[in-house]
């Protein structure tokens, strides 16, 4: 009998890159920052792209840095790339933020940050409304072409809510690589670090 080899190669799901679009990674990419990441594109076109890390969450809160936030929960932050790493971004579905840009999906980036602290303060939730990040990645147009050749990533949809939810975090990837079909729910499932399974 002749085994079917293909299931155990990553081959790319060929969906063009796009703003609001996630980037999926392959699950042989082992470089700390970018294992088991998702990444949500906030720029894309001919001069090359930009993005921020959806699921590698900090040992800081946002409580750290603005004493106002001192009287709520804290809110988490997470490392959105190893670029800037002392800038602050933050994704959100509030489609009332002045100076957002809107990413086609239901998303924004950015926006009036008095606006975002005023929300918080108010009492208003967190989880599944707004993200905050530290740095972002970026790639040259050719760079992400020759990565995207390599099947260093996935490209797939937006899931909005999955992607702000606090307790979708730690299965984000997995659920991520599993949406785009059954035969990349086998690379789902592989092993982080194969050698201890």
């Amino acid at each position: 009998m002749k085994t079917n080899t293909d299931i155990f190669k990553i081959q790319t799901n060929n969906v063009a890159p796009a703003l609001g679009k996630i980037l999926i990674s392959g699950p042989f990419l082992f470089e700390p920052i970018f294992r088991r990441s998702v990444i949500l594109l906030i720029d894309h076109s001919k001069k090359g792209s930009m993005g921020i890390v959806v699921n590698k969450k900090l040992p800081l809160c946002l409580n750290d840095f603005f004493k106002e936030f001192d009287v709520i929960d804290n809110i988490p932050l997470y490392k959105g790339g190893p670029v800037e790493t002392n800038m602050l971004f933050y994704i959100h579905r509030l489609e009332f933020i002045p100076d957002s840009l809107s990413l086609n999906n239901g998303l924004y980036v950015n926006g009036n940050f008095d606006y975002i602290k005023s929300y918080i303060l108010k009492g208003n939730p967190v989880s599944g409304y707004i993200r905050f990040f530290l740095g972002y990645c970026g790639w040259s147009d050719k760079q992400m072409s020759d990565e995207l050749k390599k099947n260093t990533w996935m490209v797939s949809e937006t899931n909005a809510y999955e992607l702000l939810e606090e307790k979708e975090n730690l299965n984000l990837w997995k659920h991520s690589m599993e949406s785009l079909g059954s035969k990349y729910r086998t690379w789902a499932r592989f092993p982080l670090i194969p050698s201890l399974n």
